[in-house]
Order: structure tokens, then C-alpha cells, then sequence
């Protein structure tokens, strides 16, 4: 199911123990435009400190009540390596992370996570110890990067204005991702200050360049074709309007192409 992410933050974390805090943002990566971990306020338990949990540690989901479950402990959590979310996020602290957790680096394989799709199916932290913060030295033969490793934040990107080929056409309003995958599918699109009233959906796929200095992006469509977009409504963003989308614009359905690499 697609979801809002505007929607999500709040969502409230529960460890196997006690609760942990709620979700004030996510991070994605820019390469795959996936999210790759829940930015979790931790309250006065961790003294106001935000936390990085990866949805693969994540063992229920109730949406209606909004309340998430991971297979953590409370002291499982404070003893992760830390991370300042005012600062990019290195490849050696994601290294470091999923080294404490146990789990295989979701860069590595061709699935979104890894060798698989789905972030639940990889078994996350379940039935593991974490790893004493002295055995997370990188592996420099497997590790290809310990740079930048390309993670946004959804809150930031709130914002950033939309060019078309031929002009600009708004701003980015929020972020749609898939539940299952936690696949961005879409950026929503504000176009008041273009052709007011209007919402759109533009995929990261038909995103050409993104200039992330300067908080704009470019994508492979004309203004033209987004103004007779099939309007966006939160209500009705379901399959069916989907295709109608990507008929509109006459573009590979990324449903089909997902089915092809199962």
C-alpha cells in the first residue's frame, strides 16, 4: 500500500521491553530511492538523542493505530553506534549499524535490500546478540565506499523546486512510499505558484538530475503533460489511479518491472 510520509512522522516505536520514542523523519538513499531507516525521537529516555533504526528491525506494523514494533531491546538501542542527524550519515556508520545489528548491508545484492525486496524478509536483528562496538572495524575488501553513502532526509527535501524541461512547475509537497518495500514511488508536487490548485506525482524513474546544493530537480516531462496530469488525491491512490497515471504520460509501469526481476 502507498503511504504518505508526511503522515508517518509520530508513528510510535516499540522495543520487545518498552517503547522506544516516534518517528520525527526518515532517510532515504538518492541512488535506489528507498527508506533506508526510521530518524526516531527518543524523548527524555535517551535525553532528547534520535536514533536510527532500519525497517529491517521492524517485526509488526499496525498502520491504523500507528504503532510500529522492532525486534529490539531498549538497551540494544542505546548501545548502537551513534549518529548526529545534523551531519551526513557515512558509509562506515551504516557499516558500523548494520554490523551492530547483524544484518547484511543493503547495498550489497541486486534487490532493493540487498539480496532480497523486502526489509522484513531479510530476518533482521531476530534472535541476535549485537556485536561489542570493538568487532566493527570496516572490512576495506568488501566495503566500497566509507564516504558519502548517499542518504537524504525526507524533511529536507520537503521544498525543493521541480523543473520541467521547459520550466519550473512547483515544489516538492511530500513523499509517497510503498509499505511493503519502502520504495519512494512518488514525490507529490505543489504547483500553486505555476497552475494553482493543483497537486501532481512525478517518479524518481522520470527524475533526470538533482541539484542538491542548490534544492531543485529535474525531471523528463514537459509542463505541458503535467498540467493535464490526472490530479493527485490522497483519497483515491490506489492501482487504478495509477494506471492512469502512467498511461498519461505513457511510462513503464514499475509494478510490471518489479514482477520481471522476482
Amino acid at each position: 500500500m502507498l503511504r504518505s510520509v508526511n503522515d508517518l512522522r509520530g508513528l510510535a516505536i516499540g522495543a520487545t521491553d518498552d517503547t522506544i520514542g516516534s518517528v520525527d523523519d526518515f532517510f532515504f538513499d538518492d541512488e535506489r530511492w528507498t527508506l533506508r531507516y526510521m530518524v526516531v525521537n527518543t524523548g527524555n529516555w535517551l535525553l532528547q538523542k534520535p536514533v536510527l533504526i532500519s525497517p529491517r528491525s521492524i517485526r509488526d506494523v499496525d498502520w491504523d493505530n500507528r504503532q510500529v514494533a522492532v525486534a529490539l531491546t531498549r538497551q540494544q538501542v542505546q548501545d548502537a553506534p551513534g549518529t548526529t542527524t545534523d551531519q551526513p550519515v557515512s558509509r562506515q556508520m551504516e557499516i558500523a549499524h548494520a554490523r551492530y545489528y547483524r544484518y547484511d548491508p543493503y547495498w550489497y545484492g541486486s534487490g532493493l535490500w540487498g539480496g532480497v525486496g523486502f526489509p522484513y524478509s531479510s530476518g533482521g536483528v531476530v534472535g541476535y546478540e549485537p556485536l561489542p562496538l570493538a568487532a566493527m572495524e570496516p572490512e576495506p575488501e568488501r566495503s566500497p565506499s566509507v564516504g558519502d553513502s548517499h542518504l537524504r532526509s525526507t524533511h529536507e527535501v520537503v521544498g525543493y523546486h521541480i523543473r520541467a524541461a521547459d520550466g519550473e512547475i512547483g515544489h516538492i509537497a511530500d513523499i509517497i512510499m510503498d509499505d511493503a518495500t519502502w520504495a519512494v514511488r512518488y514525490l507529490v508536487i505543489d504547483t500553486r505558484n505555476w497552475w494553482p490548485g493543483k497537486k501532481v506525482l512525478v517518479a524518481p524513474s522520470w527524475i533526470i538530475a538533482v541539484n542538491w546544493n542548490d534544492r531543485t530537480v529535474d525531471v523528463d516531462l514537459s509542463r505541458e503533460a503535467i498540467k493535464g496530469v490526472p490530479e493527485y488525491d490522497p483519497s483515491v491512490l490506489n492501482r487504478e489511479y495509477e494506471e492512469r497515471l502512467y498511461t498519461h504520460y505513457d511510462r513503464p509501469r514499475y509494478w510490471e518491472e518489479d514482477a520481471t526481476h522476482r
